[in-house]
């Protein structure tokens, strides 16, 4: 476990690339409270003031938002909103949560993955959405991949895909 500023980062490290999968979070935190060292968190009493995670979303870019709509509504399955007075999509998610999808005529694909969608079964979720035209990605070396484009060398099971505008978004099993 990485600790930023006194701070347990379960994610990310940048010497690794690697997420801190639940089950790794979890031993983890066990063996720091059977050891009597307890597991702090990250909110100050200035951040639940003004209660900065209540109402966040994320968002990200895409070169043609008809393509995008159809894609994330018809292909995936979710709801999708047009918010035409700022020409922006919105995705709902979990827990009453949204995407922002917004136009960017330069728009260049992100490199990491912008959206990550927790299934209890990857590989049905993998057959599902192959079915439904989406291609997986194909990865060799730490992130090796099988046939069907899964990851199963570590953490999670995790499979890959791109939306048309080349964004990077997973299927992962969480149970």
């Amino acid at each position: 476990m990485r600790l930023v500023n006194g701070w347990e980062a379960a994610c990310a490290d940048p010497d690794s690339g690697i997420c801190l999968a639940a089950d790794e979070l979890a031993a983890h935190r066990g063996s720091r409270e059977e050891s009597g060292e307890a597991c702090r968190t990250t909110t100050n009493e200035q951040e639940a003031d003004m209660n900065l995670g209540e109402h966040a979303f994320s968002g990200f870019s895409v070169d043609d938002t008809a393509k995008a709509e159809e894609f994330y509504g018809q292909t995936l399955g979710l709801e999708v909103s047009e918010l035409p007075q700022m020409g922006l999509l919105q995705v709902a998610i979990a827990n009453g949560g949204n995407v922002l999808i917004y136009p960017k005529p330069n728009h260049t694909p992100a490199t990491f993955t912008v959206l990550n969608f927790p299934v209890d079964d990857v590989d049905n979720a993998v057959d599902e959405l192959a079915a439904r035209g989406v291609r997986f990605e194909s990865y060799e070396g730490d992130i090796a991949t099988d046939e069907k484009g899964v990851a199963r060398n570590g953490g999670p099971p995790i499979a890959w895909f791109k939306d048309p505008a080349g964004n990077i978004l997973s299927v992962l099993e969480t149970t």
